[in-house]
């Protein structure tokens, strides 16, 4: 892979400051729960003084719905890891894991084998900030790649990847920041990795229309919709990250198909708001909805 799809962590943080503000909410008013998160946050204790509604309002003062769209997108994976190891899963491969710590704060099943891949330092950081006796952690294993003298193929390997048994793998809040020779180098690997048994892979992707037409990427009467597009890539860029890849639903379901796999669903905040914040008594108003990046589920076609 010419490219590492692992990075530093400043978005990595930024996303579990929205899970930590989104646990936060009342039990019965929350889209999803993550009672880790505040290991990874800076000003952690701010956050939990202020409170899961000012945090939510503070959020929506730089961009409507940034937080909706990112805790949209925590759930459609949760939901779709929980569905798949309860279908015959047996083995969740999470590409570049960041602080992601699905394997500990969902409630999924001892059978299921937890690879989570990310750069050495990374996962050294995050293991640090880790609680100790966190549930299922006998079943994770943390695989380190250095993309400049291994593959992700041969790690995975090393590490007890069975090439026989049914697998999830994700690639959550990543494509943005690395080639496009990148994401089709992981997809080669993935395809060798899965000839002999079921797969199923999530990616997400930044619209390529938010740069022709921004407008196209947010809600109807969304306001300052272009100058949010530029907020967003400039502050991802300042902490080191560059938004440099962005795709359109066909460019996605060209490549996933040239490399064996089928595209099942393809979702945004604008799809979710009513499956996952409507029945909380949350819906977002149109001129709300922050919908540049997708959500995409696709299985391999073998078998």
């Amino acid at each position: 892979m010419s490219d590492s799809i692992f990075r530093k962590d400043g978005t990595a943080q930024g996303v579990a400051k929205q899970r930590l503000i989104e646990s936060l909410a009342k039990p019965d008013k929350r889209i999803i729960y993550d009672p880790y998160s505040d290991k990874f946050v800076l000003g952690a204790s701010i956050i939990k003084l202020m409170g899961h509604k000012l945090s939510v309002w503070l959020t929506k003062k730089f961009a409507p719905g940034f937080h909706e769209h990112l805790i949209a997108r925590t759930r459609f994976i949760d939901d779709l890891i929980e569905k798949s190891a309860a279908n015959g899963a047996e083995q969740y491969v999470i590409l570049g894991a960041g602080y992601d710590l699905r394997a500990h704060r969902l409630n999924l099943s001892p059978t299921l084998k937890i690879f989570e891949v990310d750069q050495l330092e990374v996962q050294l950081r995050k293991r640090s900030k880790l609680p100790k006796n966190l549930p299922n952690s006998e079943n994770v294993t943390y695989v380190s790649v250095d993309f400049n003298h291994q593959t992700l193929k041969k790690q995975l390997l090393n590490a007890g990847f069975d090439q026989n048994k049914p697998t999830v793998f994700t690639l959550e809040g990543v494509s943005q920041y690395i080639s496009k020779d990148a994401i089709i180098s992981t997809l080669e690997e993935l395809a060798e990795l899965t000839q002999k048994t079921s797969a199923t892979f999530y990616i997400s992707y930044v619209d390529k229309l938010l740069n022709e037409n921004p407008k196209a990427c947010f809600g109807k009467g969304y306001s300052n919709a272009p100058k949010i597009a530029e907020t967003i890539k400039k502050l991802s860029a300042k902490v080191g990250e560059p938004w440099i890849s962005f795709y359109s639903a066909e460019e996605i379901e060209g490549l996933l198909s040239q490399h064996g796999f089928s595209l099942i669903e393809n979702k945004s905040l604008a799809d979710l708001n009513s499956v996952y914040f409507t029945p909380v008594g949350r819906t977002l108003s149109e001129d709300q909805i922050f919908k540049l990046e997708h959500f995409v589920i696709a299985k391999n076609k073998s078998l």
